[in-house]
């Protein structure tokens, strides 16, 4: 099952006016498809993000693969590691934690491993699951994921979505949500508004919302005294407090004082974070993400790892598409130890996607496992033509919140502590 051909195409879709620690998401979102082609006729999905950097990394790698075997995976990583060599990419948000030479060669793998497992499981006529293990549940609840909101663009109309800039929105853009997907938890992206505000909204969500779990994620905004004052407000309101503070060390400094676990998807990003982090007493709960941690099999191990440590897992999530939805779903289906709803953006795409209908879809806050074969979806070609001419016409190459943000608040800053 040689690889014959690799197609790496850069998308843009319209992303909604959200705000976080790092400042605001822009206009377009971009991501990366690639496709897998191999000798015997099949075709492999998957998906990453779009910055340009990482973009060029996923270019240079895809043309080292032609030739390898799609079922060898040690191969298929070796090649990539090597296209890669001794840099490191970073991100301009710095919203998914430090940057490391393993971590930069993890993100430009994972899309290549995971169009490989699409290509094994449609050759065995076998779901992605099945090749993880197994699922040990047919649907994977997600979370909905609530933001900080202008009502639009500053140099565009409203959205559908509208404002959400205080506790009354945040509680309409949760009924929102809730009553379109039938989620059944509910995270708030913090780190926004001072910690009093938040603390105020998320008691407003437990009161319209009393039987879902709560989460709150600053993204690492508070100092420590900061973080353990909010989680003390809130004993016996969340579910788990995440990234209050920025670091291990500060998270384990955190960790004793409050009430609930601590999670993160910021403070341990690679395997060689989890020897201090689990030393040191940081985290209680970690947010998986296969875009950057290898890959689906990489993954699995992670969490066994976790597991064994009575570390939970959760998902975590930045704007993605179908293609990214379809292995996270399959990923949490087959893992065990993930037994918090995952994070994911789809509402906020608000129906766009490069995946054709019918293969996705929520019911009760939960998306089911494709029923077919590999990922269980396919390309829509229109819809990724579209997005390939929306990306070569939007004149954003990397996602950059905070430059976003000071156009239009020349003061902000992202600095942490903030609070």
């Amino acid at each position: 099952m040689l690889i014959r051909e690799v197609t790496v195409t850069p998308v843009a879709f319209r992303d909604p006016p959200l705000l976080n620690a790092a400042g605001v998401h822009e206009p377009w979102a971009l991501r990366t498809i690639v496709e897998v082609v191999t000798d015997e006729g099949l075709t492999g999905l998957g998906e990453t993000y779009g910055d340009l950097d990482h973009l060029g990394k996923v270019r240079t790698a895809a043309r080292s693969l032609i030739g390898l075997d799609a079922y060898h995976r040690n191969a298929v990583y070796s090649a990539v590691a090597a296209s890669v060599g001794a840099e490191v990419v970073t991100d301009k948000h710095g919203l998914t934690g430090a940057s490391t030479r393993e971590k930069t060669v993890d993100r430009v793998f994972s899309p290549f491993e995971v169009a490989c497992l699409d290509i094994q499981g449609k050759a065995a006529g076998r779901p992605v699951a099945d090749l993880l293990g197994g699922k040990v549940r047919d649907a994977v609840p997600y979370s909905a994921y609530l933001f900080y909101k202008w009502a639009g663009h500053p140099d565009g109309p409203d959205d559908v979505f509208g404002a959400a800039l205080d506790s009354a929105g945040l509680v309409e853009q949760a009924r929102l949500l809730v009553d379109r997907y039938g989620f059944r938890s509910i995270k708030v992206k913090g780190g926004v508004l001072p910690p009093a505000e938040e603390i105020e909204a998320v008691l407003a969500l437990r009161e319209a919302f009393p039987g879902h779990p709560l989460r709150l994620d600053p993204n690492a905004a508070w100092s420590v005294d900061t973080s353990i004052e909010v989680g003390r407000a809130l004993d016996g309101v969340l579910e788990y407090l995440e990234d209050p503070a920025d670091g291990i060390a500060a998270m384990a400094a955190v960790a004793p004082h409050v009430p609930m676990r601590l999670a993160t998807n910021m403070c341990v990003v690679t395997p060689d974070h989890l020897p201090p982090a689990i030393r040191q007493g940081a985290i209680g709960v970690l947010l998986i993400d296969h875009h950057y941690w290898g890959g689906l099999v990489k993954s699995s191990h992670i969490a066994t790892l976790c597991a064994t440590f009575g570390i939970e897992l959760s998902m975590h999530s930045n704007s993605h598409l179908g293609v990214s939805l379809a292995a996270m779903t399959h990923l949490a289906a087959a893992t065990p130890a993930v037994t918090h709803a995952c994070d994911t953006h789809t509402p906020w795409q608000d129906g766009q996607d490069v995946v054709a209908p019918g293969a996705l879809r929520f019911v009760d806050g939960a998306v089911p496992v494709p029923d077919g074969p590999g990922l269980g979806v396919e390309l829509d070609r229109d819809a990724l033509a579209v997005m390939n001419e929306q990306y070569e016409k939007c004149g954003i190459r990397s996602r950059d919140d905070t430059s976003y943000m000071k156009r239009f608040h020349p003061s902000f800053s992202r600095r942490r502590p903030r609070w």
